[in-house]
């Protein structure tokens, strides 16, 4: 068995040898031809094996840049801001188209007040309120000490007493004109029992006349009637806040605090209410 065995191993052995010599033959064949092939250059030869056995990976393109189409921005519509809608005032010389009558007088602050918008009822008659005379007889007796008498000409009138006047300023100058310096029924200030028109006795031909304002005592009574409650109800150049034309002799009771403000500030009763 052993005899057996070594001739097989020795056989293998001579097998293997003549497969080696033979794929060396066939390899340095081989080999012979590729440098025939290229000449017997071997830089040559070497060169194209490399380059045959490489492997070519696909090449990738680059991504071109996509053109940008630059997009204009969409133009805002400018922002309109709105004034705020100036407020109306009311003109102060007109009378509202509606002519009825309150059934109950206009008290702002605890004043009362009578104007061409504020009108009062037909049946308001408190007659000459008594604070107020007392108020002008202390104002009369201080002019007197300053060689002035003054004289309230005219003070409470009750509704139908202006009607009677009203009617005949009309007749008189038309509705237009009268308007103007006179109130029409229920809505005169003389009503309300505060109002007094001034003057100088012995001096009547200035008595309710824009020539009163020039006088010693107009003078007088526009610097000091405040002292005493009273303010010049109808100033110059404010006929559009308060509805009538200056009035140098007409004179309101208001209060001494109330009037001195009025007064220090230059400013309607309209104005001091805040109903202008």
């Amino acid at each position: 068995m052993k005899v057996i065995d070594k001739g097989k191993r020795a056989n293998k052995k001579l097998y293997c040898k003549w497969m080696v010599i033979s794929l060396s033959a066939i390899m340095a064949a081989l080999a012979a031809m590729w440098f025939y092939i290229h000449d017997w250059n071997v830089e040559q030869s070497m060169k194209a094996l490399a380059e045959a056995v490489a492997i070519e990976e696909p090449a990738t393109e680059a991504p071109e840049d996509e053109a940008v189409i630059p997009v204009e921005p969409e133009e805002e519509e400018p922002v309109v801001e709105e004034e705020p809608a100036a407020e109306e005032k009311t003109d102060a010389t007109i009378y509202p188209a509606d002519s009825a009558l309150p059934e109950a007088p206009t008290v702002i602050n605890g004043i009362l007040l009578a104007n061409k918008q504020h009108p009062l009822p037909a049946t308001y008659a408190p007659g000459e309120v008594p604070e107020a005379r007392t108020a002008f007889e202390t104002m009369k007796a201080a002019a007197a000490e300053n060689g002035l008498n003054l004289s309230a000409f005219s003070t409470y009138r009750d509704f139908a007493r202006q009607k009677q006047l009203y009617e005949g300023y009309t007749a008189k100058d038309g509705q237009e004109a009268a308007d103007r310096y006179s109130a029409r029924p229920g809505y005169s200030e003389h009503q309300t029992g505060l109002a007094f028109d001034i003057g100088e006795a012995g001096k009547e031909q200035h008595w309710a006349s824009a020539s009163f304002g020039d006088t010693e005592g107009g003078k007088w009574l526009a610097a000091n009637a405040h002292a005493y409650g009273f303010i010049l109800r109808y100033p110059e150049g404010s006929e559009h806040i308060t509805g009538y034309m200056h009035e140098s002799w007409h004179f309101r009771y208001v209060g001494k605090e109330v009037a001195a403000d009025i007064h220090q500030k230059g400013i309607t009763l309209e104005e001091y209410l805040g109903v202008q």
